[in-house]
């Protein structure tokens, strides 16, 4: 069992939100799910994302979500980056560096791997120029990166 577990606040609608996340990601499944009222609403439910499990529930609208939270997607290609890049921020807001909220107000960073081992260089002129590229960039490019990387 995993010993901690993000808990989501939704206003009324976690049960969309929660088949939404399950549709982008390929490795996910839905497990307990608990109904009330006569229209056998949502009350709350566990899910899992890519071997991270979370508990949600339909808590009203008291709270929202801020990008004080974020949920960190590590990608391995520039296709994974695309492909969970338009279709989390799809009816959302794309913002700067790989930051997005998704239609539900939750924030992601859809990060490349390649950003942190660039970074990551010893070499400060190297991973200074990887860090201006980057804050030029919305949907984070491996490529922009690699040629600012890669620059004498």
């Amino acid at each position: 069992m995993q010993k901690i577990t993000p808990f989501l606040w939704f206003n009324d609608n976690l049960e969309e939100a929660m088949n939404f996340y399950a549709s982008i990601f390929k490795n996910s499944n839905i497990g307990n799910v608990s109904r009330s009222g006569p229209k056998g609403t949502v009350m709350s439910a566990t899910f899992e994302l890519e071997g991270q499990k979370f508990y949600a529930l339909n808590g009203g609208p008291m709270f929202k979500f801020t990008e004080a939270i974020s949920f960190f997607v590590n990608c391995e290609t520039q296709q994974e980056v695309d492909e969970l890049w338009e279709k989390l921020s799809e009816g959302g807001e794309k913002s700067r560096c790989g930051w997005l909220k998704d239609k539900y107000g939750l924030s992601w960073q859809v990060i490349p791997t390649a950003l942190g081992k660039m970074l990551g260089d010893k070499d400060p002129a190297k991973s200074g120029r990887v860090m201006q590229a980057m804050m030029q960039m919305s949907k984070i490019d491996i490529a922009t990166l690699q040629e600012a990387y890669d620059q004498k």
